[in-house]
């Protein structure tokens, strides 16, 4: 279902907007994804701050950020307070009529600031706006999803959903080549453009997700307030993706799998959420074993596997 854009024949005031980036151990791709911002302003639109929000890196990732040109401002936490935390926290003293959360292993292009705002600032019923994402092999990554439903979540702990793909759709839209635009349920939050009062009415992202899912509960309770989430195909960013989390595969798979608990705590109710955590805490690693042995013949996985589960069961137990 496409929205049409709405023709507003009296002109509307200039729009701010504040971009924030959680950093956490991006090395060099922080200073990139910075300097890149500079090719997308223009006069359509105001870019009042850049806010970036560091997540106790241990790297020099910070120090490599050498830029006097933009209204860069950062902030260094002492501890890693988790993604959705970090997001509220650039986010509070925004004056800005729109917010755009930015990944630190994006870069913009020209059209990848003003076309979004433009399309925000026209058409009141929608809330949350993402654009095309283009890998590092020039491909479009099908980064789109839609919201998990319980009967969708206990399937895929069960492996069902890999079975039988094409009966089963994914939480993500593979099944959609992401090369028009639409209407979808969340977009992902490599870059994931807000109105400024929606955010403030939803009090922000839920700090409870501490990475993982906290896009989709707010796409989610974006839904529910009765705005639309839309996918733009005609404004552009790269986006190298894997993110920072790919060197430590057991804490990532424990901050999934933690999530998706959470998720299904707070939005499907006590039946499905046991159903859920029954499903998740004893087949579910045994699925992942299973299809890890059969493709490949390396420990390594199998052991992040088994690790990534003791620390979701100790953090319940």
């Amino acid at each position: 279902m496409n929205v049409p854009l709405q023709n507003n024949d009296q002109e509307l005031p200039i729009s701010s907007l504040d971009i924030i980036i959680v950093n956490w151990n991006s090395g060099k791709l922080i200073s990139e994804c910075i300097n890149s911002i500079k090719c997308a302003i223009n006069e359509n639109f105001i870019l009042l701050r850049i806010v970036v929000v560091d997540n106790a890196s241990t790297d020099n990732s910070i120090e490599m950020i050498k830029q006097d040109e933009l209204p860069l401002i950062i902030l260094q936490n002492s501890a890693n307070s988790g993604f959705a935390k970090a997001c509220n926290h650039g986010a509070e003293k925004s004056t800005a009529d729109y917010l755009l959360f930015l990944n630190p292993d994006t870069k913009l292009f020209d059209n990848s600031l003003s076309v979004p705002i433009s399309f925000l600032k026209t058409n009141k019923n929608a809330g949350i706006v993402g654009v095309k994402l283009i890998n590092e092999f020039g491909e479009v990554s099908r980064n789109c999803a839609r919201f998990p439903t319980p009967l969708k979540m206990f399937f895929a702990s069960l492996g069902l959903d890999r079975l039988f793909p094409k009966i089963m759709s994914g939480h993500f839209m593979k099944d959609w080549d992401h090369l028009s635009n639409r209407i979808v349920d969340q977009v992902m939050g490599s870059f994931f453009m807000i109105k400024k009062p929606l955010f403030e009415i939803l009090d922000g992202y839920d700090e409870r997700f501490f990475v993982y899912y906290e896009d989709v509960d707010l796409a989610l309770r974006t839904f529910k307030k009765g705005y639309i989430s839309y996918y733009l195909a005609d404004a552009q960013v790269y986006h190298k993706g894997g993110g920072t989390t790919d060197n430590i595969k057991a804490d990532r798979l424990f901050y999934i799998l933690r999530s998706k608990l959470l998720y299904a705590k707070k939005h499907f109710g006590i039946f499905y959420f046991i159903l859920i955590f029954i499903a998740t805490i004893f087949i579910e690693p045994i699925v992942r074993i299973v299809a890890s042995s059969m493709r490949t013949s390396s420990l390594t996985e199998i052991k992040e596997i088994i690790r990534g589960y003791k620390k979701l069961i100790y953090s319940f137990f």
